[in-house]
């Protein structure tokens, strides 16, 4: 069920430390909105002054109110916040909002004040929130512990940034929009984004989920708790850049970016991402409704050709599609238009909308009701005729009344079906629009904003959960390629007969173990091809001898491994690795691999273990998996036991965590199996 934060949302009193008639203190803004719900429960101001605070008489401590308090803000210079936090236990409190900063944002020691205060919290059975926060804030029982209002609505915010929360206020009005919470998350010292998210999942008055983070602390954690929400959950990430590939030590790190490892992490739990508070509005506004499309197929409805195809081509673009009517809706809606319209998809009305609104209307519910469809996006001038209300000529009001019952007619066919319609209009804020809006149809001015709105509620069909991890093995002491090898061949990955050798003698005695041809390899170097460290196909042993006298008088290995060389007829090469991220565990990779491996980057990503059925689901998504299924009369290569094995290798990472990265590279894959060709290991 997660922590108790009933203390935190709906406390039985609250204290203000730090409450302040000076304007230029944060805890004078605290007090300010605090005092507003006076009516719902005891507020309490302290200044250890004394006095009167916003007209109130202050309390000089805690202590001195004279009753318990459930929930104090600490909003007090940093030398006297853990006094206040210790005072605050003693009276009882249940709930601490920390506003004093200067705690593990500055280093090492105000991290090690800070872990030190979160440890007493804990230990008195109380939660806090913080320390270098902004406030909370929960409309649905009248608690206002921020600097700011905050509009009431559906939608709880779950932000590391204040200012971001303001610039939403501004964007959800529109959309009618507003906030069920308002957390600013802080250092998360003892509260953390996965408690407040798992809080708000069982919130009540909460419809969506908006979480603006730049550090998940436990990020699978919060990916398992986004993917149990039952809500929807939008998450606006920060610095998802490639920084952190820079030191990695194998093709995964260098694959493997902070913003690979968040998508993967997001597609999986089924958590919308996006990249600005835009688009957090628009994935907002589409998924506040009940309605979810059934497929990707989008009916564009305008009134003018240019926004036709600028909306089709937007759609395009956010993965969905618009096919080609069928010939009964087209047939219904040349009953319903004239000649000149155009009736494939786009529809267009060519100017019927200015001789009669209404046939807007009669679109909508054809396109609504088309079985072939399963979104319906209307744009262009709709909304323009009302905007103007006599505008255009000595027809203006009638075309302005006209479309105003257009709208509410449109209202009522989007009442009685399923399918979701969003609109984009020039005029969004016109009386038109607005009656739209009021009846749940998603209004933008921008079409790419209507586009990302239809594939916000469009299906997924990628969400597949967080696999739990397996319970850890024993810790592998050495890494090096031959270790490695025979680790994962325990784990049930085949690779060619292999030996490891140190001298000439000890290269031909290889040779009477099994046939050629050979591979050498030096077993000193992480990237073994890039120096020259393989030779492949060395058909008996005087070729192998000689190449394991130049290689060895050229990198001077300490020791060598002579392997069987694989059959690569038919055979696709493929790179399965798993990088242990810091915030959500291990992370695989698949894809295309071998020594092209990062040049054609054609991999995909999700957390691990990783099942066979998802790990054949992830090959078949890649853009050359054309190429495990044959072309040019090459055979289909075996799927099936390539998913089993990359099943096999992330579930012998994950449950492994000691090992930073681990890479097969290449895994090949013919028609009847598969063999590991190479492999490495970095421990933590």
């Amino acid at each position: 069920m997660g922590r108790d934060l009933t203390a935190l949302f709906d406390p039985v009193s609250v204290a203000v430390v730090g409450a302040s008639d000076d304007p230029a203190k944060y805890g004078h803004a605290i007090a300010v909105q605090a005092v507003r719900a006076g009516r719902r429960r005891p507020v309490h101001l302290v200044n250890r002054r004394g006095g009167t605070v916003l007209g109130r008489t202050a309390a000089t401590s805690l202590s001195a109110i004279g009753e318990p308090v459930d929930l104090a803000v600490v909003s007090v210079p940093a030398a006297g916040f853990e006094d206040a936090v210790d005072e605050a236990l003693r009276c009882g409190a249940r709930a601490i909002v920390a506003i004093t900063a200067g705690f593990a944002e500055t280093g090492d020691a105000g991290r090690i004040r800070q872990q030190a205060v979160a440890e007493r919290v804990r230990a008195a059975g109380a939660v806090m929130v913080g320390p270098n926060c902004l406030g909370i804030a929960d409309n649905t029982t009248e608690l206002f512990l921020a600097s700011d209002t905050f509009t009431p609505g559906g939608v709880a915010l779950l932000s590391q940034s204040g200012n971001l929360a303001l610039e939403l206020q501004l964007r959800f009005a529109p959309h009618g929009l507003g906030f069920s919470r308002f957390v600013s998350l802080g250092n998360q010292a003892d509260v953390t984004l996965v408690d407040l998210l798992a809080d708000c999942a069982r919130h009540d008055g909460t419809r969506a989920i908006a979480v603006y983070a730049e550090d998940f602390g436990d990020g699978r954690a919060f990916a398992e708790a986004a993917a149990e929400a039952g809500k929807p959950v939008v998450l606006l990430s920060a610095g998802r850049g490639d920084a952190s590939a820079r030191s990695a030590q194998s093709h995964t790190g260098a694959l493997t970016t902070s913003a690979d490892v968040v998508t993967a992490a997001c597609r999986d739990a089924g958590v919308e991402l996006v990249a600005t508070p835009r688009e957090l509005t628009v994935a907002l506004a589409a998924s506040s409704g009940a309605r979810r499309a059934t497929g990707h197929r989008v009916a564009v409805l305008t009134d003018g050709g240019g926004h036709g195809v600028i909306a089709a081509d937007a759609v395009e673009a956010a993965g969905l599609t618009v096919p080609e009517l069928h010939e009964p809706t087209r047939q219904r809606l040349r009953e319903a238009l004239w000649d000149q319209s155009a009736v494939a998809n786009p529809v267009d009305l060519a100017g019927m909308g200015e001789q009669d609104p209404g046939s807007y209307a009669e679109t909508v519910t054809a396109l609504l009701a088309a079985e072939e469809v399963d979104a319906v996006l209307m744009t262009g001038y709709f909304g323009g005729y009302a905007a103007a209300d006599g505008g255009l000529g000595g027809g203006g009001t009638a075309l302005a009344r006209g479309e105003e019952e257009a709208a509410r007619l449109i209202a009522a066919r989007h009442r009685a079906t399923a399918k979701p319609l969003v609109v984009q209009s020039m005029y969004p804020e016109s009386p038109s629009c607005r009656t739209l809006a009021a009846a749940g149809v998603p209004v933008f001015s921008a079409t790419e904003d209507a586009a990302r709105a239809l594939a916000t509620v469009a299906p997924g069909g990628q969400r597949t959960g967080v696999a739990p991890l397996p319970p850890a093995a024993t810790p592998l002491r050495e890494s090096g390629y031959m270790e490695t090898r025979r680790a994962l061949e325990c784990a049930g990955i085949p690779f060619p007969a292999a030996r490891e050798v140190h001298d000439e003698a000890e290269l031909l005695a290889a040779t009477e173990e099994f046939e050629g041809p050979y591979v050498l390899k030096a077993l000193h170097l992480l990237h073994k091809s890039d120096a020259g460290g393989v030779a492949l196909g060395l058909a008996g042993p005087g070729e192998l001898l000689a190449a394991f006298r130049e290689m060895h008088a050229r990198l001077g290995a300490s020791s060598y491994s002579v392997e069987a060389m694989a059959d690569l007829t038919d055979g696709i090469e493929l790179i399965v690795g798993v990088n242990q991220d810091p915030r959500f565990g291990p992370v695989a990779m698949v894809g295309l691999g071998g020594v092209l491996a990062e040049a054609l980057h054609d991999v995909a990503f999700t957390l691990a273990p990783v099942g066979a059925e998802r790990a054949e689901t992830l090959l078949r998504q890649l853009r050359t998996a054309a190429l495990l299924d044959g072309v040019r009369g090459k055979p289909a290569v075996d799927i099936a036991t390539a998913a089993r094995a990359v099943e096999a290798i992330t579930a012998f990472a994950a449950a492994h965590p000691e090992i930073a990265e681990l890479e097969v590279n290449p895994l090949l894959v013919r028609p009847d199996g598969v063999l590991a060709l190479d492999s490495r290991a970095v421990l933590a």
